[in-house]
């Protein structure tokens, strides 16, 4: 293939601009704040699993305390009942009856009061391990909105710098000969880079030295012939700094 020396040196332009452009769509992929948003998402998600288990002990709790205090309530209920009866008089079997279930009434209360009062502690520390995990829960979800509002930051001025690359690139191809950049292009896709600098008897693109019959060729290439290094298949561009 042929080409003019001054096209094939505007080549290495547009090779600088499609690098800048892989350069930047690998930024996007790797910025740390994806992989910050990664991990809180995880962490989230296990303590909102935490959460939920911890709310669950707390209602449990809760409910077993509402049914103490019901039971409570009906007991003090036949308490009073029975101690209005007992006020009232009457037979002293049925004063000493009322007396025997007042007692056990009594008993039966304090059981109650005192599992109830264990149940209360039990919530205590239920609702503090609850407080806990939900203020952990609460800073893991600010981390990771505060790391999505820099990544989309980030995005964005990514975004802006790829915009400007690629409206540079446009002229810069089009103002190139279509079988050059065809074949620039396609050995780019293929490995990444489809022109480099040839320097001081260096390839560019693989960075082998050559030597020999190899260097001989390249040395005796016409001034527009397209070269391209014999181990990786590059365009090897030769300028001044050649050395040739």
């Amino acid at each position: 293939m042929k080409a003019s020396p001054d096209a094939q040196r505007r080549l290495l332009d547009l090779q600088a601009v499609d690098t800048a452009l892989a350069q930047l769509a690998h930024k996007r992929k790797s910025l740390p704040e994806l992989a910050e948003i990664d991990a809180a998402s995880r962490e989230i998600s296990a303590l909102e699993d935490e959460r939920v288990r911890a709310q669950v002990a707390v209602d449990d709790l809760e409910r077993d305390i509402s049914r103490f205090e019901k039971d409570i309530e009906q007991v003090r209920a036949r308490k009073a009942k029975d101690q209005a009866r007992l006020d009232a008089g009457g037979a002293l079997r049925e004063i000493e009856g009322l007396q025997h279930e007042l007692a056990t009434l009594n008993r039966r209360q304090s059981e109650l009061e005192d599992a109830e009062l264990e149940l209360m502690e039990q919530k205590e520390t239920a609702d503090a391990a609850l407080a806990e995990v939900s203020g952990r829960l609460a800073a893991a979800v600010e981390r990771r909105e505060a790391a999505e509002r820099r990544r989309d930051e980030a995005l964005a001025d990514i975004a802006k710098e790829q915009e400007f690359k690629s409206s540079s690139r446009a002229p810069l191809a089009a103002d190139l000969p279509a079988d050059l950049v065809g074949l620039y292009d396609k050995i780019r896709l293929e490995s990444g880079l489809g022109a480099a600098l040839f320097r001081s008897g260096r390839c560019g693109g693989c960075r082998i030295e050559l030597y020999g019959a190899d260097l001989a060729r390249v040395k005796a290439a016409a001034a527009d012939d397209v070269v391209r290094c014999e181990e990786c298949r590059r365009i090897m561009v030769r300028t001044a700094e050649s050395g040739l």
